[in-house]
């Protein structure tokens, strides 16, 4: 069976969050929580907690056992951006976009 968790509007672009994502995709949910520990930026702590997420509601709803589940699926989609401007010279204004991002965390138990 499948446990999902899903973080909508992060507020973290997605291609900043793909490379983690990639990272831990596949593993067992132990392992890719210490990877995601040691990881120097601060967006794997807020992916770490989409982890620890999915593995909650798989033990809590579904009785499954923590040390047994692996995440089969992972991935980040692109959500609305905001929409800012800044001053520039001569009267004129450039944009700027503020890009944010759904994360969606798959885990199930692993056979064998």
């Amino acid at each position: 069976m499948e446990v999902k968790a899903i973080a909508k509007d992060t507020g973290l672009p997605a291609s900043k969050l793909r490379p983690l994502v990639d990272m831990v995709r596949g593993k067992k949910v132990d392992e890719a929580l210490s990877l995601l520990q040691f990881t120097r930026t601060p967006k794997a702590k807020y992916l770490a907690k989409i982890v620890k997420s999915a593995a909650a509601n798989a033990e809590n709803n579904y009785q499954m056992e923590p040390a047994d589940l692996k995440i089969t699926k992972i991935y980040v989609d692109v959500a609305t951006s905001a929409r800012r401007f800044r001053a520039r010279s001569r009267g004129r204004a450039s944009p700027i976009r503020k890009h944010s991002s759904h994360i969606t965390v798959i885990v199930a138990e692993q056979e064998g």
